[in-house]
């Protein structure tokens, strides 16, 4: 993925390093601030400044009529390519616009909200960010190693603070209680052998006991969850259609065939902090994916 925009495991923390990076289990994020990277080791690998676009007029998207310059989008392909290390597939490049997109429409949502950045606040944040890196001459280096000039920069630092902001309330109006379920699974890989553990079940069998026997170090227990947090749809629905000391049917998933039993449940209980991270990610993507379904965007790439 590229850099995300909560990164809370990851999704784009507020900080100023974050740096792009791959998963293959991640929803494709959004970052939300310049990333700074060090350079790879090595005489052969220190990074080619980018060079600015000679037509910085011409543009890569709109989005609301605001522009992503095709220069602006060169160069953030560029810092991702030095931060990967790898020349870029085409998917690589349909997600560095999706997160230029993503930011201007957070920028845009925080507008809209009566949010600015304040010409204090972001010499307060360049200031902190010459600091970290070690001074003057630092941050000149690093601006010159990744594409930035003093203009671009400042703008690209001030919609990343205006897309933090906005992301920081999206994520704020999570509920800091749900409704949660405390569950625990019999997970087998072999239909044959799911279907005998049902037999079991249904002939009286113990389903803590069935449980310890197939995972003998966690005894197949989920702990608290709310709804929404398991990665498997079906294996959701069933855990909140359950009652206390009832069990599901067989549910294929991804990982292999799962029973489920519930153990208790609650209407309000406090989230543990993952799955409040979960949510929010939740309410931030679904947040983005309205937004661009009531926006009108524009991709001027050829």
């Amino acid at each position: 993925m590229s850099r995300s925009v909560f990164y809370i495991t990851s999704l784009l923390a507020a900080a100023l390093f974050l740096t792009a990076c791959k998963s293959a289990t991640q929803t494709p994020p959004n970052n939300i601030s310049p990333a700074v990277t060090a350079p790879p080791s090595g005489p052969s690998s220190t990074p080619t400044p980018f060079q600015p676009s000679p037509t910085p007029q011409s543009y890569a998207a709109q989005v609301n009529g605001t522009g992503i310059t095709l220069q602006d989008y060169q160069a953030e392909l560029a810092r991702y390519q030095a931060s990967t290390g790898t020349q870029l597939a085409t998917e690589d490049k349909q997600r560095v616009l999706n997160d230029l997109i993503d930011q201007t429409l957070l920028a845009q949502g925080a507008a809209e909200k009566g949010y600015t950045v304040d010409e204090t606040a972001l010499n307060q944040r360049i200031s902190d960010l010459t600091q970290r890196l070690g001074g003057e001459d630092d941050l000149s280096a690093w601006m010159a190693a990744n594409g930035y000039i003093t203009d671009t920069f400042r703008a690209d630092l001030a919609r990343s603070m205006a897309a933090a902001w906005m992301r920081d309330q999206i994520a704020a109006s999570v509920p800091e209680t749900a409704e949660q379920v405390h569950a625990r699974q019999i997970l087998v890989f072999d239909p044959d052998q799911a279907q005998k553990v049902m037999d079991q079940l249904n002939g009286g069998a113990s389903f803590d006991q069935l449980a310890t026997q197939y995972d003998p170090v966690k005894e197949g227990d989920l702990g608290w969850f709310p709804r929404g947090y398991l990665p498997d749809a079906a294996l959701d629905a069933a855990a909140f259609s359950l009652q206390p000391n009832q069990y599901s049917q067989i549910i294929q998933t991804q990982a292999g065939y799962c029973i489920l039993e519930v153990i208790e449940r609650q209407s309000d209980r406090p989230l543990e902090p993952e799955a409040r991270l979960v949510l929010q990610n939740q309410a931030l993507q679904k947040w983005l994916q309205d937004r661009r379904g009531q926006s009108k965007i524009q991709v001027l790439l050829p």
